[in-house]
């Protein structure tokens, strides 16, 4: 495959109807038969497609299997990562490439089914910004599977987006989603909170589920941690991150107004039992509670400073679906 340039694909070429968008990491056993798959998916569809994989840094042939493929075939684009990035990058990476006016994210582990593309095109079709996937019945061990459940419950109360599953990469998106939306760390499997943010309509299908056909689970247990604080994250982003002083400000004020308490209930001691104060744990801890309640509001009033920067330079263009004259 010849060299292709960064400006390539970026999104200055001509739009196209779907671009598929496949993140890989170590799948040599997988990636022909998902790449024949998917070409059997579109036998009967006359819209134009491109197919963008995205090696990850793979270690094994898996991107001299995929410069095979390109090859023969033209639909295919191939990103190569120096090294192993993570899955939000590689998404970020290939959306600056994608022409299409939809674009389809997939695993490349031969778990998501391509024959499932049409029904979320319906999906699209139907007025949906953002169509995810649902895998069910799943076919994952009951190591995966039981903290993916736990975390899709919490993440439906931390986020109010009512989905059951926000981890399947299997998505078809509008392209005004994708250009809206900054991942990083492990974002990638909070797109839909992201998306419902930014006031998009979502939907969920269900989807058939395969059992991997080869190679290792890229995921750990390190996966929950980093996926419970990125939560964290999201919550603080899409209900806090243009009024900052509201989470900072409330603890606060709540911390000066406890430390206010004990001082006084200190004070009234000592007027009224002559108390010795000077060495009493409760008159530090009230001095500490103020302290720390004005260094809390110190932070809110300077995180208000740089969201108004923010949005006093952001695109507003992009909360808004409709404009008539």
């Amino acid at each position: 495959m010849p060299e292709r340039n960064n400006s390539e694909g970026s999104g200055m070429d001509s739009i196209i109807k779907i671009s598929i968008v496949i993140p890989v990491f170590n799948e040599e056993q997988s990636v022909n038969q998902l790449y024949q798959k998917i070409v059997k998916a579109f036998e009967n569809n006359q819209s134009d497609y491109e197919i963008i994989f995205i090696d990850d840094g793979s270690m094994d042939s898996t991107f001299e299997k995929l410069k095979e493929i390109s090859r023969i075939d033209n639909h295919i684009k191939i990103v190569k990562f120096r090294k192993n990035f993570g899955k939000s990058i590689a998404l970020n990476a290939a959306f600056n490439f994608v022409r299409g006016s939809v674009i389809i994210t997939m695993d490349g582990d031969l778990q998501d089914d391509p024959e499932e593309i049409p029904r979320f095109l319906s999906k699209i079709d139907e007025g949906f910004d953002l169509v995810c996937g649902w895998k069910y019945p799943r076919f994952d061990p009951f190591t995966k599977t039981l903290p993916s459940k736990f975390f899709n419950k919490l993440t439906c109360l931390f986020t109010g987006v009512d989905l059951h599953d926000f981890n399947c990469g299997f998505k078809a998106y509008k392209r005004v989603v994708i250009k809206n939306i900054q991942l990083y760390g492990e974002m990638h499997r909070y797109i839909p909170a992201l998306a419902a943010w930014n006031g998009f309509k979502i939907t969920e299908i269900q989807i058939k589920h395969h059992p991997r056909y080869g190679g290792k689970t890229k995921y750990g247990f390190s996966r929950l941690i980093k996926g419970f604080l990125d939560l964290i994250t999201v919550k603080f982003l899409t209900n806090y991150a243009t009024r900052p002083l509201h989470v900072f400000g409330v603890s606060g004020l709540l911390s000066i107004f406890a430390g206010i308490v004990i001082g006084l209930y200190l004070l009234i001691l000592k007027y009224l039992d002559n108390a010795q104060l000077g060495e009493r744990p409760l008159l530090l801890l009230s001095i500490l509670l103020i302290v720390i309640g004005f260094q809390f509001l110190s932070m809110g009033l300077l995180a208000e400073m740089i969201a108004f920067r923010d949005v006093r330079d952001q695109n507003i263009d992009r909360f808004i679906e409709l404009v008539i004259d």
